[in-house]
């Protein structure tokens, strides 16, 4: 049986780590290749690095600091932010990633996932999804950082895009982002059930029941966290040992 995996995230702006809820209010929490050093040795199973800024501010993305992160740490990463080109994603993994986030470049061209995939291989290409639920209960899927909303249903663009080779899905819940009140189990279910591909869940993480919750209920692969990490309110190897005395197979 494959290992559940925990997976810390660290949303980078202007080169330090930030952290807020529902998308903004975003405060500091330190420099991401010192936390990301950190976390490694504490048995976190990979690490996110995603510049939030990236795509909005049309710049190209993080491989100096993937560099410096590559020589600090010996656990797979995925850094994402601003990438739009087979190129982009050649310079990354050159410095150091293991694999590369794609969002709001992979929607507005879904070709781009298979030129990466055909590239890279899939299991080198995590899509990002920042989701939403509306009024009508359904979950729409937002671009940008999660300031424009599109039309677009979260089930129907995920299996889009495990269709064109996506290999993994990074599944953010803004409903649910930073608030600490648990992830969105629904929606994680329902990508996880139906997807071939493993499903992380993000976005609510704020007690270590919640990500046995997440694996039991929403049947994620992976659970993400930020802020409680960063401001150490629980530590990895306390959650890790939480999540095995609840028979959830993790990686001690």
């Amino acid at each position: 049986m494959l290992t559940k995996r925990i997976i810390p995230c660290l949303d980078i702006k202007d080169g330090r780590t930030v952290k807020g809820t529902n998308f903004v209010n975003l405060r500091d929490a330190g420099d991401p290749v010192e936390l990301g050093a950190l976390y490694a040795q504490q048995g976190a199973d990979e690490l996110v690095f995603l510049d939030i800024t990236a795509t909005v501010e049309k710049r190209k993305t993080l491989s100096e600091l993937a560099n410096r992160i590559s020589h600090h740490i010996n656990i797979p990463f995925t850094v994402g932010g601003g990438i739009s080109s087979v190129q982009d994603v050649n310079v990354l993994l050159q410095n150091g990633a293991d694999k590369i986030s794609v969002n709001t470049a992979a929607f507005k061209q879904p070709q781009l996932i298979s030129e990466l995939a055909n590239e890279f291989g899939s299991q080198c290409v995590v899509l990002a999804i920042d989701t939403r639920k509306e009024d009508d209960g359904e979950w729409y899927v937002y671009l940008n950082g999660g300031r424009t909303k599109t039309d677009t249903r979260c089930e129907d663009w995920a299996k889009q895009a495990v269709d064109l080779g996506a290999g993994e899905i990074l599944l953010t819940s803004m409903n649910h982002d930073g608030t600490k009140q648990g992830f969105a189990l629904d929606i994680t279910k329902t990508l996880s059930v139906q997807l071939p591909v493993p499903v992380i869940a993000s976005g609510g993480g704020g007690s270590m029941q919640h990500f046995v919750t997440v694996f039991e209920e929403g049947k994620a692969d992976a659970a993400l966290a930020a802020s409680i990490f960063h401001f150490k309110e629980i530590s990895i190897p306390e959650l890790k040992q939480y999540l095995f005395s609840k028979a959830i197979e993790v990686r001690m």
